[in-house]
């Protein structure tokens, strides 16, 4: 009997470091399990999803909207957020999520096919409370919800010939370039195999805030003219020198650096303004 098909989107997802966690605390683990994937199927079936499957510490939802199936993918690592806020680091429970839309074989009850195929093998590849997305998805969504998407490029999957693009969702206002999700998915690797380390999310914050103004610092930098970046460095190496011979007692670098300052506040404040004297004058002549 030939196997029905359908078009759907499907839904993978799986807890990070779960071996470990099982390690540390069997019974709080699995008690957990099960209270979170209560909360995955209330709020699949709130988007009109369907569990197809679990096994272990997978599972397995189908989606007759793709729409419904990321935003019910948001709401669930949203909820679970919440859920491991005030858990130690050793027992929170976090799941990665792949999000793929294809045609599926339908056998009763279970789904086959590269659809859930490639939704499986990006959740392997998603960060710890994560969401990737296949090109599929991506483009069915990115147009209809007010999300944030980072493309990370084709990837090589496992049972796949073609590599597969892929897009992670910005979840709670993050707005991680592609290669700090790179970094972020390097170190749950890493993490499957070796200890928890003591963290919390105020560290975290702090982090992401000093990368996220260093970045900003270095964009302004790239923007402005060669004599204003040539004066930055000067101040900066002046600095490191100082660092580097005393310390910061006493703060002898400011003298060297006094001309370079001046020069750079000079370019920046009234070099515009001297440009647009300079053009009105020429516009007089």
């Amino acid at each position: 009997m030939r196997a029905k098909r359908r078009l759907a989107a499907v839904m993978c997802a799986d807890v990070a470091h779960y071996a470990r966690l099982m390690e540390v605390d069997e019974d709080g683990t699995l008690d957990r399990l099960k209270s979170y994937r209560e909360i995955m199927s209330h709020l699949a079936e709130r988007h009109n999803g369907r569990i197809v499957n679990t096994w272990g510490d997978a599972v397995i939802i189908e989606f007759s909207s793709v729409v419904e199936a990321v935003q019910c993918g948001v709401e669930i690592q949203t909820e679970l957020l919440l859920r491991n806020a005030d858990l130690p680091d050793a027992r929170k429970m976090e799941f990665r999520i792949g999000l793929n839309m294809g045609d599926l074989m339908v056998e009763g009850d279970d789904i086959y096919g590269d659809g859930v195929n490639v939704a499986a093998r990006l959740q392997e590849l998603a960060p710890r409370g994560g969401i990737l997305l296949s090109q599929s998805v991506y483009d069915q969504v990115h147009s209809k919800l007010a999300l944030g998407f980072e493309p990370l490029g084709p990837q090589r999957v496992k049972n796949v010939s073609e590599p597969v693009a892929t897009y992670a969702v910005r979840l709670g206002g993050r707005n991680a370039p592609a290669e700090q999700v790179a970094q972020a998915h390097h170190r749950d690797r890493v993490g499957d195999a070796g200890p928890v380390h003591a963290g919390g999310p105020a560290g975290d914050r702090d982090a992401a805030a000093l990368a996220n103004g260093f970045e900003q610092a270095r964009a302004w930098l790239r923007r402005q003219p060669r004599m204003v970046r040539r004066c930055v460095f000067m101040i900066g190496f002046f600095f490191v020198l100082n660092l580097l011979t005393t310390g910061l007692s006493p703060l002898w670098f400011v003298w060297p650096s006094l001309p370079f300052f001046v020069a750079m506040m000079w370019r920046l404040f009234l070099g515009k303004g001297d440009r647009k004297f300079r053009d009105g004058s020429h516009q007089a002549d």
